[in-house]
């Protein structure tokens, strides 16, 4: 079944096609307010576009109505392999002991600084590997890190 388009319609999406990869994100300068609303809304009914975050994102159905092919589906690349003999590795083990291990242990173990081995503590392993790190005070007043 073929949609037929009105001429804004045709385009806007034309318009996506050829330059956003498909996003809606231009609109003729006379398309104000409600009108651009309606226009969003009857292609979205249509199964033309699709929400996607805060955007819209052209379907399959709306490159078949504009007579084009639908792009591949970009794969998702893999996760990168970590070598086993790197500094993060070591220090991945070394908080993964049942005790822990401190900063000055981690810092003899790789030849760092404190402030890069905090660093890699809260952003490397915290932020982008997700690790939970849980920090203990020891008895002896150093802070004991581990991999919860």
């Amino acid at each position: 079944m073929t949609t037929p388009l009105t001429s804004t319609q045709q385009a806007i999406l034309a318009y996506a096609l050829e330059h956003t990869d498909g996003r809606i994100e231009w609109f003729p300068a006379s398309l104000k307010g409600g009108a651009r609303k309606k226009v969003l809304y009857s292609l979205c009914r249509h199964a033309l576009i699709q929400p996607s975050g805060d955007n819209w994102q052209i379907t399959p159905a709306g490159y078949e109505a504009m007579g084009r092919p639908c792009p591949a589906q970009k794969s998702v690349p893999a996760k990168p392999h970590t070598r086993q003999n790197s500094k993060q590795a070591q220090v991945i083990a070394m908080l993964s002991m049942p005790e822990g291990t401190t900063i000055p242990q981690i810092c003899i173990a790789t030849g760092w600084q404190a402030h890069s081995v905090r660093g890699m503590l809260s952003g490397v392993f915290k932020k982008k590997l997700g690790l939970t790190i849980v920090s203990v005070k020891t008895d002896a007043g150093d802070r004991s890190y581990r991999i919860a």
